[in-house]
């Protein structure tokens, strides 16, 4: 088993900034990928960005590119997502995820999911 726990968010004014992070548990050698998602009420939760545990290679949903920069330290089993220039619509929930499988899409079911944690951005 694998036990994601997130932590970071909290309250800022736009334009400000925020790091997440996830700490992973239990059988992180069993993983490959693992994402950032989102979920703000009344929508259906969004794919932000994923990571290569091994390789460290990322991939970033067009709508954060440029705004949001997933990385990993492995020596920490530690994911983060960077968050700069928010907005009021990125207020959501915020889960990290993990999956045994390597990263096709940003479709991937992912098998492990935190708590997530509470982004508020204030306008």
């Amino acid at each position: 088993q694998v036990q994601l726990v997130e932590s970071g968010g909290g309250l800022v004014q736009a334009g400000g900034s925020l790091r997440l992070s996830c700490a992973t548990s239990g059988r992180t050698f069993s993983l490959n990928t693992m994402g950032w998602f989102r979920q703000a009420p009344g929508k259906e939760r969004e794919f932000l960005a994923a990571v290569a545990r091994s390789s460290g290679a990322t991939y970033h949903a067009t709508s954060v590119k440029g705004r949001f920069t997933i990385s990993r330290d492995n020596t920490k089993n530690t994911v983060y997502l960077q968050m700069n220039s928010l907005k009021p619509e990125d207020t959501a929930v915020y889960y990290c995820a993990a999956s045994p499988r390597p990263y096709k899409t940003a479709l991937d079911p992912y098998d492990y999911w935190g708590q997530g944690t509470q982004v508020t951005v204030s306008s």
